[in-house]
């Protein structure tokens, strides 16, 4: 497995967290995590990324475990909602300030720039592209170390429907390279169009784990969402 996740926990209140959750990940599966507000979605992905510390349980990443957080860095790209980036920095010297940390060669970055369609906005600072742009941005800095592994914090909130569909071009052929992907959505139609798994958490507990097709066809989705 890549990725085993053994009762991994974080709990912030009586009614906000993740409980203790179990599951495994296969090499280039691209699985939805989904559930209403606060179930524990972003929470599961922070810790995953190594942003967030459990408060128990274990993972572990391509054999690496989640408390050598110098080493998972390597493996994990996460890309967050709200992109992390530098807003007075270019968009090259974001990339740049990146592939130092990992000592990756300058020329990775001319071909992610190319890749992602970036190479007419390389000067500009991050502060004045759009929301899709900076999507972008984030998303190619998050390959730039070639992790095997990807994670998504809902990808394409609050973007137009042109940017909703280069983000999905963008995840599938991603997916298609050999990346494993989990993401996180409230979009049926995104979770029908990208998933092949669909995890769902419901008040921080695991309530269902398998097909996108079997999921919607499911009394869990019908009780949820009615």
């Amino acid at each position: 497995m890549l990725i085993e996740v053994h009762n991994l926990t974080k709990v912030y209140n009586e009614k906000r967290g993740l409980l203790p959750t179990s599951f495994e990940v296969e090499k280039k599966e691209l699985i939805a995590i989904i559930g209403h507000n606060g179930a524990g979605k972003s929470t599961l992905l922070k810790m995953l990324a190594g942003w967030l510390l459990p408060d128990s349980g274990e993972v572990s990443v391509d054999g690496i475990d989640l408390k050598n957080r110098t080493a998972l860095v390597r493996k994990v790209g996460f890309v967050p909602e709200a992109p992390n980036l530098f807003d007075f920095f270019s968009v090259e010297y974001n990339f740049k300030l990146f592939a130092r940390l990992f000592q990756i060669p300058l020329l990775r970055i001319e071909e992610t720039l190319e890749e992602f369609n970036l190479l007419p906005y390389r000067h500009n600072k991050i502060q004045v592209l759009s929301k899709g742009l900076k999507q972008r941005v984030s998303i190619g800095r998050s390959l730039l170390a070639d992790p095997p592994v990807l994670l998504f914090d809902e990808p394409t909130s609050g973007l137009d429907f042109e940017m909703t569909k280069e983000i999905y071009r963008l995840l599938k052929s991603t997916h298609a390279s050999g990346k494993t992907i989990l993401f996180t959505s409230h979009r049926p139609e995104e979770i029908k169009t990208l998933a092949t798994r669909v995890i769902l958490l419901h008040q921080g507990s695991l309530v269902f784990d398998g097909p996108p097709r079997e999921y919607f066809q499911s009394k869990i989705h019908e009780n949820l969402y009615a």
